[in-house]
């Protein structure tokens, strides 16, 4: 990762194109971890993309620049945070859409299989925002396409590489019991 970013701090858009492709993800996992909403998330994103690319002459360590953008992310999340207890703005409305619309995935569904796939994301992702904040920032960046690797999730996170498997385990299975208490499938 480290050739990446040295050679978009010489302006090769390809290698910046590189970079967002594979830490977009834990960038927006960090902010949303946060519990911020999909505008603030966005926002967050975005202020932490310009961070990197206003820093990238100065960064010390570009193999760390995944440790880089978590850090910032988590920053910038906590900042707009702050911003948003003290002003008490009214937050940007969203609906908690699943990332791939019912239907999408799987064509031809007839409107009872439809109906019943948006059901089942509604409740999937009912029990995922009644995750703690941890779980949800871990599991939200395990779904990332491609997902980081361990090494740099526990450079992100602050967490032992070694506990990571654990905790995602113990992270899926509270996210289990949580949806059969809702009614949804194991």
């Amino acid at each position: 990762m480290g050739e990446l970013v040295l050679a978009a701090r010489e302006g090769d858009e390809e290698a910046w194109r590189a970079i967002v492709l594979r830490y977009v993800d834990l960038v927006w996992a960090v902010a949303r971890g946060h519990g911020l909403d999909h505008c603030d998330a966005a926002d967050v994103t975005q202020t932490t993309w310009l961070r990197l690319y206003e820093h990238l002459p100065r960064l010390r360590d570009p193999e760390r620049v995944a440790a880089w953008l978590a850090t910032t992310a988590r920053r910038e999340s906590l900042r707009l945070q702050g911003r948003r207890r003290q002003l008490q703005l009214v937050a940007c409305f969203e609906s908690e859409a699943t990332p791939v619309a019912a239907g999408d995935a799987v064509p031809g569904l007839s409107p009872t299989e439809l109906v019943a796939a948006v059901d089942r994301d509604e409740r999937l992702w009912l029990a995922f925002s009644e995750l703690p904040t941890p779980c949800r920032t871990l599991l939200r960046a395990l779904m990332a396409d491609p997902p980081p690797s361990y090494a740099e999730l526990s450079v992100a996170l602050g967490m032992p590489v070694g506990s990571i498997g654990p905790t995602r385990a113990r992270c899926l299975d509270r996210l289990r019991a949580t949806l059969l208490g809702l009614g949804g499938p194991s």
